[in-house]
């Protein structure tokens, strides 16, 4: 028989932002814990709100299905004498299992002949492996920190105050983190404080819902916050900002949403915008509201956890709430634009940015100098480069960035402009922040472009080189996510800079002894390293970055010219074989230790065979029509003209043999292999390439 099966804990306020994902592991942990058991079920549904985790599971079996246990014995030729008695072993064996030796039975495998014992274990009742399931799924919930309360010792995220377990109509007893289980649940806070009982798994959500003035379904209620605050916005005829993360927090702070439209003084819109919404989404888990231009207008949206009877009440409750924080924002902005933007560097000298790395103000002096030297490079302007280097952590002095640390670079934009800085410097200020994530923009190519650039690999070469490495899930300077910024920056606007040169030139800036010797290799073997995960997520095998990395110098631009162009060139039907062919002159010239002055060519006249003639005409040919094409980067086409090469390769290998007795004529082989090689190797190492056989059979 199957029933469906209602699991309840009724807590204190949940951690909104983390409510979904425990929901959903704790509806992964009970359905992971009875298929363990043995129990059938169907599927499960998690529900969640801020009083409660809950799982209602459709279809499950009431009874453990009865199981055959098969124990092993001694092996037939130990278990009988000569005369086919029993031995002692297999006496003790049956003595061990509670059975007479006859009630015992034989099982071959390929290892022998063995005796063995088989009894029919009987299946529980999914009722009393029921509290077993529900500690085991408890304690497997991803928690960071577990509260106590009262005077037991029962742990969980917040305290408990009810449990409600039923198995169809019937209560199962439990006793869960302190909790004896029962059939009531709780309804809103305030709507409907009183219990209510359930009196059958599946009118759960119904009845929350009916008479508990709760939407216990997290994506039904979200989906009514977006319903409420859509009609809201239609009727006044305005837009309003839904940023998923907000949107998903506040219905983590519902039962039964509510929304609400509000306004405050116009007034405060003299302030810059970033600064409003940072405080109507992170402190007030407000919707901001735009016209349909896009400008920011002093109303908002905010979401309420009751049904009021007098809403303009609520309404003007959380006018007031917002209203000193505003003023607040208003007088920081203000504060900040008593002086210009310059005036705050000298407080960058008295904070400190790292104990052994100095200061702030020495960090910026460091980038200044670096993003001029790479401006000069590019052809930017390093006065401009510069300027913004030194303005470009000015704004972590002012109170405003104090108060919101997430505008650190807006604001220093808005305090720039006031100060009439040039308009290059200004957007520099906010885009050396950029990439702030994975996905994230990268700087327009300019100002910003250097900037960031230059401010990514300070902190790379300075963390490094003071022994402060990313270990496991630890990487409190954020080293992972700024060697990415390097990587994509260089390649994706592009830059055609050499990493090393610019890892060298980073560390140049330091005080002597401070960087620990070999750092610029180690940083630039960490950025490399990051290079396999950043074109997996682009859907290039690791092997064809792994070619070209091995091919060697190159800038990081160029790499991905190569490495796209290597991606492509291993569909071709050719790349299965001078791939095999590249990985066997590879270990031709490895084995011969063959080693040849740059200049060198072979000679034609020590050739014995037209598969020798036939390869140097080819190779003499290719290295003409390859070099315009390696000038301009076409390395696609440079695999495309070097396809051409698998006939004569294949008949080389076939008619010559290589290592001959005869020393010269072997030299002049291996260095025939080794121009063939070379020409390669200007893209990328084809020989490291994995290509299966079955990729052509179609071809």
């Amino acid at each position: 028989m199957t029933q469906d099966l209602l699991i309840e804990i009724g807590t204190e306020e949940l951690p909104p932002v983390s409510l979904q994902g425990l929901a959903k592991a704790f509806a992964d942990g009970i359905d992971a814990q009875l298929t363990e058991n043995g129990i059938g079920h169907g599927p499960g549904t998690p529900y969640c709100t801020p009083r409660r985790l809950a799982v209602l599971v459709a279809q499950v079996e009431t009874q453990q299905a009865h199981r055959t246990i098969t124990r092993r014995g001694p092996a037939v030729a130990a278990a009988f004498g000569p005369e086919g008695h029993p031995t002692k072993a297999l006496e003790g064996f049956a003595r061990s299992c509670g059975v007479a030796v006859s009630d015992l039975a034989r099982e071959r495998s390929d290892k022998g002949e063995w005796v063995v014992c088989r009894t029919l274990e009987s299946g529980q009742t999914t009722a009393r492996l029921l509290p077993g399931v529900l500690e085991q799924a408890l304690a497997g919930l991803p928690v960071a920190r577990r509260m106590r309360w009262g005077t037991g010792d029962a742990e969980f995220v917040r305290p408990v105050h009810w449990v409600c377990i039923l198995l169809g109509d019937e209560a199962v007893p439990a006793q869960v983190l302190g909790v004896r289980a029962g059939t009531e649940t709780f309804g809103h806070r305030f709507h409907a404080p009183g219990p209510l009982t359930v009196t059958h798994a599946s009118l759960y959500p119904r009845l929350l819902r009916e008479r508990g003035f709760v939407e216990p379904c997290f994506e039904q209620r979200r989906a009514l916050i977006v319903d409420q605050v859509q009609q809201l916005t239609a009727t006044h005829r305005v837009t309003a900002d839904l940023p998923p993360e907000l949107l998903d927090e506040v219905t983590g702070l519902v039962e039964w949403p509510t929304a609400i439209f509000g306004s405050f003084d116009e007034s405060f819109l003299s302030v810059p915008p970033e600064v409003l919404i940072e405080t109507m989404e992170k402190n007030q888990k407000y919707f901001p509201v735009r016209d349909h231009n896009g400008c920011l207008q002093a109303r908002f949206i905010a979401v309420s956890n009751i049904e009021s009877k007098c809403p303009e009440q609520v309404i003007r409750g959380n006018e007031r709430v917002i209203r000193p924080r505003f003023a607040d924002a208003q007088f920081f902005w203000r504060q900040g634009l008593n002086q210009p933007l310059a005036a705050y560097f000298d407080r960058l000298e008295s904070i400190v940015f790292q104990d052994k790395l100095g200061s702030v103000a020495d960090r910026c002096r460091r980038v200044a100098r670096l993003a001029g030297s790479i401006a000069a490079t590019i052809g930017e302007d390093p006065e401009l480069v510069g300027r913004a280097a030194m303005l470009a952590k000015c704004d972590l002095a002012t109170t405003m960035v104090a108060e919101f640390p997430s505008l650190q670079g807006i604001m220093g934009r808005y305090y720039a402009q006031h100060a009439d800085e040039p308009p290059a410097v200004c957007a520099a200020i906010e885009e050396q922040y950029l990439p702030r994530h994975a996905g994230d923009a990268l700087p327009a190519r300019g100002c910003g472009l250097v900037l960031a650039l230059a401010d990514r690999l300070d902190l790379l070469v300075g963390s490094f080189g003071i022994g402060h490495r990313p270990t496991g899930a630890k990487d409190p300077y954020g080293l992972r996510r700024a060697s990415i910024a390097v990587v994509r920056m260089l390649v994706e606007t592009p830059l055609d800079l050499d990493l090393n040169s610019l890892l060298s030139a980073s560390q140049g800036g330091f005080e002597s002894g401070v960087l620990s010797p070999g750092t610029t290799d180690e940083v630039l073997a960490y950025v490399m390293a990051r290079l396999e995960g950043y074109y997996q997520e682009r859907g290039v095998l690791p092997d064809s970055v792994a070619s070209v990395i091995g091919a060697g110098g190159a800038t990081l631009s160029q790499l991905d010219g190569r490495i796209r162009a290597v991606q492509s060139f291993r569909n071709r039907p050719e790349a299965l074989a001078l791939a095999g062919a590249n990985k066997r002159i590879s270990n031709i010239l490895a084995k011969a230790r063959a080693s040849f002055d740059r200049a060198a060519r072979p000679n034609p006249d020590l050739f014995t065979d037209d598969a020798e003639h036939r390869l140097w005409h080819r190779i003499q040919g290719l290295e003409l029509a390859t070099a315009p094409l390696m000038r301009e980067c076409d390395f696609a086409g440079v695999l495309e003209q070097l396809a051409q090469l698998r006939d004569d390769v294949g008949q080389f290998f076939d008619q010559v043999m290589v290592m001959c007795e005869d020393r010269s004529v072997q030299d002049n082989r291996l260095l025939l292999l080794t121009l063939l090689r070379a020409l390669f190797l200007q893209v990328a190492d084809i020989s490291m390439l994995q290509i299966a056989h079955t990729q052509f059979i179609e071809q």
